[in-house]
């Protein structure tokens, strides 16, 4: 079956004939490579596809896409799973009480300016109501990630929460087993951390991401 974005760009170009006149072409042989090949090369040409993408449902609910902010060379790139609500009115990364506090993990404890790290989502869009986006939804999503990843070239992914860790890494294990652990993959390492919204409803676990932020703080 038909990829999502072999779709976007088959249908792209049949609009593009039918503007040069073209009542007919022959068959299209798709390109059977990975997702990431259709897309730009361009981190702001990227952007806006991302700003424009219409490749699943949640484009007709959600205020606009936000594909990421921050340095496009950072050597810390933060990951969350989905666009909140809070994020997706104000159009802001840092949006609400979970933003503020993960703008304050960065700077008071990292040490490093929120304009010196990237932050982004694995589904760049809010997700209907208070549900989580759907298999296909993510699935549709993911290559816009993995080629920011191959853009930036981070040192470093930090994943918010487990289904930001989960969706990266393909990994089901139990979220505490990884947690705060340095996992070596092929161009990064990947640290999990407890998401910002989840410790905000679970102060006592701060000691611990206070632990986790000196384990990121160290690889630098």
């Amino acid at each position: 079956m038909l990829n999502s974005f072999q779709n976007l760009a088959l249908l792209q170009n049949l609009y593009r004939l039918k503007a040069l006149g073209f009542q007919y072409s022959n068959p299209i042989v798709l390109n059977r490579q990975s997702d990431n090949t259709v897309l730009s090369n361009d981190p702001q040409q990227l952007h806006e596809i991302i700003h424009r993408c219409h490749l699943c449902d949640l484009s007709k609910s959600r205020a606009q896409s936000m594909g990421g902010t921050g340095n496009s060379n950072a050597d810390v790139m933060f990951v969350d799973a989905y666009v909140s609500i809070a994020e997706d009115q104000g159009n802001h990364y840092f949006a609400g009480r979970s933003g503020n506090s993960l703008a304050s993990m960065i700077k008071n404890v990292l040490k490093l300016r929120l304009e010196d790290v990237f932050v982004t989502h694995v589904v760049k869009c809010k997700p209907l109501g208070s549900n989580t986006p759907s298999p296909s939804e993510v699935k549709s999503c993911k290559p816009y990630l993995f080629k920011q990843i191959e853009l930036i070239k981070p040192r470093i992914i930090v994943t918010l929460g487990p289904d930001a860790y989960h969706h990266l890494s393909g990994d089901n294990s139990d979220f505490e087993q990884v947690r705060g652990h340095k996992i070596t993959m092929e161009h990064y390492i990947l640290v999990p951390l407890y998401h910002p919204q989840y410790l905000l409803r679970n102060p006592s676990l701060k000691k611990e991401t206070l632990h986790d932020l000196q384990t990121i703080k160290s690889l630098l």
